[in-house]
C-alpha cells in the first residue's frame, strides 16, 4: 500500500509530504501586509498522476512548444490522525470543534472501513512513521507546483502505491460530484 522510496524525480499521486503551507489570506493595509498561513503536519497529493507526468516533462526540457501541460498548482488533502478525528478534535488549533466520531460504534466502523463518502482510511507500514490517519475530501486546496518541486527532497515521507492511490482518487472524484439537495420542511 505505501512506498517508502526515496521519491522519484516528479511529484506523483499519493504522494504524502509534510509541513506544507496554506495560505489562508493575504491582506494589505497601510502599506503592511499581513499573511496568515496554515502548516498542516501531513499531505496527500490528490492531482491525477497523468496530469503531474506532463507537468514534469517541463523540468526535464528546456525547449517547449507550449505551456498547455503546464500545471499552475497541485490539489492536496491534509491526512488527520485517525484518533483527533474520533475526538473531533483535528481542526483544534484553528479553534475548531468537529463532530465526534464513536469508533467502537458505526460511524466508527463506517469511517475505518470507508463507508463514509467524505472520508478515506489510511494505516501505514511499521517503517513509515506515520499514525493511522483520515482524508477528509471536504478539506482539499491547492498548493503552487513550483513549491512543491522545491520542498519535495526535505519534505517528502512516502507515496501511496497506484492501486490505492486510485480508490483515493475515485472516493474524492465521487464526493466531489454529489448533489446536494435541499431540506424539504413539512408544510
Amino acid at each position: 500500500m505505501i512506498k517508502t522510496r526515496k521519491g522519484p524525480a516528479r511529484l506523483c499521486q499519493g504522494d504524502i509530504f509534510r509541513g506544507i503551507e496554506f495560505i489562508e489570506y493575504v491582506m494589505e493595509k497601510a502599506g503592511i501586509v499581513e499573511i496568515s498561513k496554515i502548516v498542516f503536519p501531513l499531505v496527500i497529493v490528490l492531482t491525477q498522476d497523468c496530469d503531474l507526468e506532463q507537468d514534469h516533462r517541463r523540468f526535464k526540457s528546456s525547449i517547449s512548444q507550449d505551456h498547455d501541460k503546464w500545471l499552475l498548482s497541485v490539489l492536496v488533502a491534509p491526512l488527520y490522525n485517525v484518533e483527533h478525528v474520533y475526538q473531533g478534535e483535528h481542526l483544534s488549533e484553528l479553534n475548531m470543534q468537529m463532530q465526534k466520531i464513536n469508533p467502537k460504534k458505526t460511524p466508527g466502523e463506517y469511517l475505518k472501513d470507508n463507508r463514509l463518502p467524505r472520508f478515506h482510511y489510511l494505516e501505514f507500514p511499521g517503517n513509515v512513521p506515520i499514525v493511522p490517519s483520515v482524508i477528509d475530501f471536504k478539506h482539499y486546496f491547492s498548493v503552487n507546483v513550483n513549491y512543491l518541486h522545491r520542498v519535495k527532497k526535505t519534505k517528502f515521507v512516502c507515496s501511496v502505491s497506484s492501486l490505492f492511490r486510485e480508490a483515493i482518487s475515485q472516493r474524492f472524484a465521487s464526493y466531489l460530484a454529489r448533489i446536494g439537495l435541499p431540506e424539504l420542511s413539512n408544510p
